[in-house]
């Protein structure tokens, strides 16, 4: 599952460490897996985790003394709360049946998991738009890609003192990728005219919309900016991407990609084979781009201090 290290302009945990963070994400994760795979597998020892690896144990002990903040907000509907109405004690009673549904099941804890970090820190919170817990774009980014690939979800940038709200930015170990998503109604097809208009065709009718290049090219230009301040040298791409579309052009615009329905299978399966651990320079790059982003938030009410920000999803609550 892809971390998500940037949502719009809430404030996130990678902004307090981008170099701890990603790499505490991938151990933890594949720690509290060990600990649910072998619960599901020994339902009659209930949360034991007797048998279970070193790493899987030790994150249980680190977790006992480290996840002890359970704050609870009441500030109006639009804010979530970063706590969940506890569960009775047979709490994994009702664990999927099968292996495949167990890992949606524990796609989908990530997944909340991943808001919550991207969202608040231990002492301050952002008020987070409940829209984006059922986005789905966003949920297809973070669980269909690997652990690597560090996403940045139309991040708002600082420069000047004025925001500026990028494109989706999707960060891995030997490269930027800046996504633009075009997707209309599948018997829709999309014509790239020129760099400032493009055309969607269907049933005979034409519409106009903006170029995707244009927004794809403000967001190369600032990225590339923030790195050369710092003087990190990591390649850049484009790309106009539609799973539900052809897209038709004559020339395919300058140094950007055109991937549409009939593409999609080989960009999506290049994206998932990449094997490559996380690297420094990619490291480097989200602690350079963080450090430029434009962060909202208040500090909490009421919070306990905890040495370590070693959170990751309580499967117990």
């Amino acid at each position: 599952m892809a971390q998500l290290i940037k949502l719009q302009d809430y404030l996130s945990r990678y902004e307090w460490d981008a170099y701890r963070y990603p790499t505490q994400y991938i151990r933890l994760k594949k720690d509290n897996w060990n600990k649910l795979y072998y619960i599901w597998e020994n339902p009659e020892n209930g949360e034991s985790i007797t048998g279970t690896d070193e790493a899987a144990e030790q994150n249980r002990n680190e977790r006992s003394v480290f996840s002890k903040l359970r704050t609870k907000f009441k500030r109006g509907k639009d804010l979530v709360e970063e706590t969940k109405p506890k569960q009775e004690s047979n709490q994994y009673a009702d664990l999927p049946e099968s292996e495949e549904e167990l890992k949606h099941y524990f796609l989908d804890k990530l997944f909340q998991f991943q808001m919550k970090w991207a969202t608040s820190t231990i002492t301050h919170t952002s008020i987070v738009d409940r829209e984006y817990y059922q986005d789905p774009l966003l949920r297809y980014l973070l669980q269909r890609f690997p652990d690597t690939y560090l996403v940045m979800y139309f991040p708002v940038f600082e420069i000047k003192n004025a925001p500026v709200e990028t494109e989706i930015i999707l960060i891995s170990p030997i490269g930027i990728e800046i996504i633009y998503f075009v997707e209309k109604q599948t018997s829709a097809v999309i014509m790239a005219w020129d760099e400032r208009t493009w055309l969607v065709e269907e049933e005979k009718k034409q519409t106009k919309i903006l170029s995707p290049i244009i927004a794809l090219k403000r967001t190369e230009k600032l990225i590339r900016s923030i790195l050369q301040t710092y003087s990190i040298d990591f390649p850049i791409e484009k790309t106009v991407l539609s799973r539900t579309n052809s897209i038709v052009f004559a020339t395919e615009p300058y140094q950007t990609k055109l991937v549409d329905q009939s593409k999609y299978p080989d960009w999506f399966q290049e994206k998932r084979r990449l094997t490559s651990p996380l690297k420094s320079s990619q490291l480097k790059v989200i602690e350079a781009l963080l450090k430029h982003c434009s962060s909202t938030s208040f500090r909490r009410p009421e919070w306990e201090v905890d040495t370590s920000p070693t959170m990751i999803v309580d499967l117990e609550e």
